[in-house]
This record gives C-alpha cells, sequence and structure tokens, in this order.
C-alpha cells in the first residue's frame, strides 16, 4: 500500500465531500459506505490481500452514521437478513 494513501487514513478527520450526495441529508452516503465497507472487505479477503484500504469507508461512515443505525445492521448481517446487497 502506498505511503500517500496510509498517511491519507491516518490523518483522517471527517467525511470529504462526495459529489454523488451533494445535499444536506446524509443517509444515502452513510449506507452507500458501509455497503462499501463490506463489498471492499470481501472483495479483498476472496482474493486474500490485505484489507486495510477498506478502511477508509470503514471510517467514512462511522463518522456520518448513527451508532443505533451500524449496530442494527451489523446485527442485520450477523443473522443474514440485512437488506443491502453486500
Amino acid at each position: 500500500m502506498s505511503d500517500n494513501f496510509e498517511e491519507k487514513i491516518k490523518s483522517y478527520s471527517t467525511a470529504p465531500f462526495d459529489a454523488r450526495f451533494p445535499n444536506t441529508n446524509q443517509t444515502r452516503n452513510c449506507f452507500q459506505n458501509y455497503l462499501d465497507f463490506h463489498r471492499c472487505t470481501k472483495a479483498l479477503s476472496a482474493k486474500d490481500q490485505d484489507t486495510a484500504p477498506c478502511e477508509w469507508y470503514q471510517k467514512v461512515y462511522k463518522s456520518i452514521c448513527p451508532s443505533s443505525w451500524v449496530n442494527k445492521w451489523d446485527e442485520q448481517v450477523d443473522n443474514g437478513n440485512f437488506a443491502g446487497k453486500i
């Protein structure tokens, strides 16, 4: 992994602007980053690669999403009844 990418993750403070979600309501941004994290982790794990680049998505969704939502989604993923496609 490049030093520049590692430095970005270490110096991360809050979610950057995402042009896909220009509105004030960041609900979709929250959910999309949650999905992206799990998809990234799943894809890289299947290839036996380091999942460190996926940390970016995790940091973004943890800074945007209410923790109650994340806890609920984590429970749903664990139970196999999560509505999103991972």
